[in-house]
């Protein structure tokens, strides 16, 4: 469902589109005042496979019809540490497809709350939601609120959710909890067959970004593959 209006969008404020240069985005979400949560995989030039330079990088908070509550310059972007770019795209690749952003500038608004992360691990058959900037609506987010986890994987989770390209790094929510709770972001659309899934990694990584970003602020002061018999392709 496109969320259109101020009603529609209020409480998804802090899900926003991360615009990589040259036309390129992401789907990320503010999980404190100055940290991003999105897909390892946007961090990289598709054509070079060089990361992308963190200064052509910006984050548009709740954008919505050419406008957001917020907008933020990037100060870095770190990949989780076993992610590989250049590895083969499937279900172990997408394990470890976790990035942290780091905003220049904190995000502190009263209608802009960061989410939280879960503790609780998706389950199958568990519903789940997916709130994305993609293909087809990038100038507005869309919600599925009622998609279905089919099975884990290692650290990812597969799901019934439908997704296209710039819906990489799109929060996961389980609603378990009374409110939403990030469980999982989307890593990459797939096929099983002719059924359209989508592949989502799990957010154990987290923590440990969380450690190496603060590390460093204090030392500084569309390919496809078949695997186990789906297609994928990263959104």
């Amino acid at each position: 469902m496109p969320l259109e209006t101020g009603d529609q969008t209020r409480g998804w404020e802090a899900v926003g589109r991360l615009d990589l240069g040259h036309g390129s985005f992401c789907t990320g979400t503010l999980i404190s005042a100055d940290l991003v949560l999105t897909a390892a995989h946007c961090l990289y030039d598709k054509h070079t496979g060089a990361m992308i330079d963190a200064a052509e990088m910006e984050f548009l908070a709740g954008w919505r019809n050419g406008r957001a509550d917020a907008y933020r310059k990037v100060a870095r972007a770190i990949a989780h540490p076993s992610y590989r770019y250049d590895a083969p795209i499937g279900v172990k690749r997408s394990s470890f497809d976790l990035a942290l952003v780091k905003l220049a500038q904190p995000i502190r608004l009263p209608q802009l709350r960061p989410f939280a992360l879960s503790d609780a691990v998706p389950y199958s058959g568990e519903e789940v939601g997916v709130i994305s900037y993609a293909k087809g609506h990038a100038e507005t987010p869309a919600l599925q609120r009622a998609c279905t986890v089919l099975s884990r994987e290692d650290a990812t989770v597969v799901m019934n959710c439908t997704v296209d390209f710039g819906a990489s790094g799109a929060p996961v929510f389980s609603f378990a909890a009374g409110e939403p709770r990030i469980v999982s972001i989307v890593s990459a659309k797939a096929e099983l067959g002719t059924r359209p899934i989508s592949i989502g990694a799990l957010i154990s990584g987290v923590a440990d970004l969380r450690q190496e970003i603060e590390q460093r602020d204090t030392r500084s002061g569309t390919r496809e593959i078949r695997a186990g018999g789906a297609k994928f392709v990263r959104p």
